[in-house]
């Protein structure tokens, strides 16, 4: 028999948040172990569930969600995101603007192959979340890596933007409030980079699934706010603000110059009607979540649940010898760096292999988000406080035992 290949448009495609580290970590759950899994931001397992009344309002709905909707969504949902984009201070977007999907994941990859031809180039972060990567690999396109200067906060770097822009960009991805570094952009920043996509022609992806994951009494601005002459597609849903990932609801809003992007925007209708439409039932909860009581301003104040464990996280973690982290204003990760002289990895994720295996605790290796260099690895701060504390301290007993190893 002739093997069977996978296509070759997924040679570099790869999302290593669920990728053979984890696979190797359900062997061993399988085999009776017990894994403290700091890999993945899915709220729910940690004990945040989705607020009461969005359960309500889905389960009362129910009856009347048997059928498809508009490609594009259920108006009310719709609505309810149209009435959000305006509280952002974003102008001129209509119920024709927005469009729901099977969570943000659906909309990037719809958003992608709606754009690219074999050879255009996207602007990507470095770090990022891997699936802007791989659907920008996945449409034929080539992501090309700008940075995040860590020594800055892990803020854009405005200078490496400009110098990677050729005559094939066609579009740049801001990922604000970050994964995986937690940084919050201000308004100087975003400025900066749409005045490189109005020189240029940029199209400006907003993923902004955490705007309202913020901690320190810190505000979010949506970049789309700041500029109504430059095409900008901002991302949002439920799976973070409202800790309810499993009904994949996500939206993505078109706003700023859309004259001519008439065809562009025709092809985002072509692929909508494609998919016949998003779920409908978690569709019911957008409306209520939205409009309705905002829990997650309890969760991040200063004695809420996700503040105070990111703090733990955080002190943990920068007690370790040779372990710097930026402290993250945003989101639900840290993104730790190695000192390379008390680490020497030329593999981050043997790294992270090995961790695994002696102290079964689960991560994720910065190269995994793009990263140039084997020295960093992500940390979900979602468990409680005593899990926390477990899983960092295995990670600090690793960690003992690699410099003893290793150091050079």
């Amino acid at each position: 028999m002739q093997p069977i290949s996978k296509s070759n448009k997924l040679l570099n495609v790869c999302y290593d948040i669920r990728g053979p580290v984890l696979e190797k970590a359900k062997q061993m759950e399988e085999e009776g172990h017990r894994i403290i899994k700091l890999n993945i931001g899915n709220p729910q397992p940690f004990g945040f569930n989705a607020p009461d009344e969005i359960i309500q309002d889905v389960i009362h709905n129910l009856p009347d969600a048997s059928g498809y909707c508009d490609s594009k969504g259920l108006f009310a949902a719709r609505k309810a995101v149209m009435h959000y984009t305006q509280q952002k201070r974003v102008t001129g977007v209509t119920i024709d603007d927005i469009y729901i999907g099977n969570g943000v994941s659906e909309l990037i990859v719809m958003s992608m192959q709606a754009l690219l031809n074999n050879g255009d180039e996207v602007l990507v972060p470095a770090p990022d979340y891997p699936l802007w990567t791989a659907a920008v690999s996945l449409a034929g396109g080539t992501a090309r890596h700008y940075i995040c200067d860590e020594g800055a906060g892990w803020l854009p770097d405005i200078n490496d933007i400009r110098n990677k822009i050729t005559p094939n960009t066609r579009a740049i991805v801001v990922i604000n409030p970050n994964n995986p570094t937690g940084a919050v952009y201000p308004d100087e920043v975003l400025k900066e980079i749409l005045e490189l996509a109005r020189q240029h022609q940029l199209i400006v992806y907003a993923d902004e699934i955490y705007d309202k994951v913020l901690f320190d009494g810190l505000t979010h601005t949506s970049i789309a706010s700041l500029a109504e002459d430059v095409l900008c597609i901002t991302f949002g849903g439920l799976s973070k603000n409202y800790r309810a990932c499993g009904y994949r609801a996500g939206w993505m809003v078109v706003s700023g110059e859309k004259k001519h992007a008439r065809d562009y925007i025709e092809g985002l209708n072509m692929l909508a009607s494609m998919r016949l439409c998003a779920n409908v039932p978690a569709q019911y909860a957008i409306q209520t979540a939205l409009g309705g009581y905002q829990s997650i301003d309890d969760l991040v104040a200063p004695t809420g649940r996700l503040c105070r464990q990111r703090d733990l996280a955080w002190k943990l973690l920068t007690d370790i010898p040779g372990v710097t982290c930026v402290k993250p204003q945003g989101a639900l990760y840290l993104f730790p760096k190695l000192d390379p002289k008390l680490y020497p990895i030329a593999d981050d994720q043997q790294f992270i292999l090995e961790l695994l295996l002696e102290e079964k605790v689960l991560l994720v290796q910065g190269s995994g988000f793009n990263w140039p260099t084997p020295d960093h690895f992500r940390v979900v701060f979602l468990p409680n406080t005593d899990d926390l504390q477990e899983a960092i301290g295995r990670i600090a007993h690793f960690l003992e035992h690699y410099r003893k190893r290793h150091a050079v």
